[in-house]
């Protein structure tokens, strides 16, 4: 039921209703769906491209820093305001994508993204630090677009599956950051030419979209759209399963964003003396680990019919991969084994998006994406400066870290999953399975 002083829109990508709302009607129903999945799987290639550029800074850290004039810590610093831009960002691009639709905001912002690597690209410290935030303004817009068109326009028997399909396809761009552009790196290829490429390629990409999108149907009633944007905001901040949504999500992903992405390479090289191609190969895993773990998650969840078993399961598992990675022996497992694992059962981290949804009204859904990404990766930008600062701290300023040095600034990784354990079980079961039960319970009363 809309909630008082916030007004019900019907807005879709067809001229028919989504699936999840309402019955389709044939031959339109295949051509919607046709159409939807055309929609869904251009945001997802955007979502794969933004990825890309989230991750690639972690295999090029010593160019940069020298390109910049900064330390490591420097380094990091300028990449994590990614998270700045696209942390707030979340709440703007999920109450737009209520109001205006996935064809009238994808192009720009994609264009935003390319805009942004070409800034990234100059080596002035200034400017690239304003495109570093734009990359998270725009990039923002692939995750949240994607997951409305699929929530919006595909039974919610499938809701699962098909957001862990959209986290795959940024996964694999955030495994490509890695796994392709370290050996092009390492190759010879000056860093500023690849991000010169990106940013085109960035453009590419919002012209594409423009004229390939599927324009929508819209009825909106005219007026009060600030305060039906604020309804939207108060009806999903004050669901305390919004909240959890946000704090299990940021708890299970910092471990991927934050030590794999930024420090992973740098860590295997330092604590445990890989080459240079072997850390990168083996950092690149946990990102490969998700684009697995991603969609079967979601479609273990979905064929269960529950949320809760599947995110508690993969939040143990990934509590043990990382501990192991920072106190295990690296000879134990073959190689790139535990990297996979911890990005196979990280992919938990993509229900609650899928939860968040089904737990609040559906004229919320963009609202609700954007409020979970919003939460999630506020930790991300207020707690990559931490971990950075407290292994300055620890190393005592050293230019080289050692294992220990690793061990105590991250060990707090391992504290978070285990509290994202525990919030897991406070979280309300929204699966297809419970739901049914609840129906036939009503219809018998």
């Amino acid at each position: 039921m809309a909630q008082a002083g916030v007004r019900p829109r019907t807005e879709h990508l067809t001229s028919e209703h989504p699936t999840s709302e309402h019955p389709r009607t044939e031959p339109g129903a295949r051509k919607g769906l046709r159409m939807a999945a055309v929609a869904w799987l251009l945001a997802a290639v955007y979502y794969f491209y933004q990825y890309a550029l989230r991750s690639a800074p972690a295999v090029m850290m010593p160019q940069l820093s020298q390109a910049f004039g900064v330390s490591a810590l420097g380094v990091a610093s300028i990449v994590g305001l990614f998270y700045y831009g696209y942390s707030p960002f979340s709440l703007v691009a999920g109450a737009a994508m209520d109001r205006l639709g996935p064809r009238r905001l994808l192009p720009i912002f994609a264009a935003v993204v390319g805009i942004g690597a070409l800034l990234f690209a100059t080596g002035n410290r200034e400017a690239a630090s304003v495109g570093r935030f734009l990359q998270g303004v725009g990039g923002v817009f692939a995750l949240v677009g994607a997951i409305y068109i699929a929530t919006k326009s595909f039974p919610a028997s499938v809701a699962a599956t098909l957001i862990g399909a959209t986290q795959m396809f940024g996964m694999a761009g955030g495994s490509a950051g890695q796994f392709v552009v370290g050996p092009m790196i390492g190759g010879g290829l000056a860093w500023s030419r690849f991000w010169i490429g990106m940013g085109v390629l960035g453009l590419a990409i919002g012209v594409v979209l423009f004229f390939l999108l599927p324009k929508e149907e819209r009825t909106e009633e005219p007026g009060g759209w600030l305060k039906s944007t604020a309804g939207a905001f108060g009806a999903v901040f004050k669901n305390p399963q919004s909240i959890l949504c946000g704090l299990v999500a940021g708890l299970l992903f910092i471990p991927t964003t934050i030590f794999d992405m930024i420090w992973g390479v740098r860590y295997l090289q330092e604590a445990h003396g890989f080459d240079y191609g072997s850390a990168v190969m083996r950092s690149a895993m946990v990102p490969m680990g998700w684009i697995i773990g991603c969609p079967l998650l979601g479609f273990i969840s979905d064929r269960l019919g529950r949320r809760k078993p599947v995110i508690i399961g993969g939040a143990v598992v990934l509590l043990s991969c990382l501990a192991w990675i920072l106190y295990g022996r690296t000879d134990v497992f073959p190689p790139y084994v535990l990297g996979l694992a911890a990005g196979l059962a990280s992919g938990a981290a993509m229900l609650p998006y899928t939860v968040i949804k089904e737990a609040n009204p559906p004229q919320f859904s963009g609202t609700a994406t954007g409020v979970v990404n919003f939460l999630n990766f506020t930790f991300s930008a207020l707690l990559g400066p931490v971990f950075g600062l407290m292994l300055q701290n620890v190393s005592g300023g050293a230019a080289q870290m050692e294992l220990r040095h690793y061990q105590t600034a991250f060990v707090p990784l391992l504290y978070g999953v285990g509290i994202a354990i525990i919030l897991s079980l406070f979280l309300k079961e929204t699966g297809t399975a419970v739901r049914t039960l609840a129906s036939g319970a009503a219809e018998t009363a």
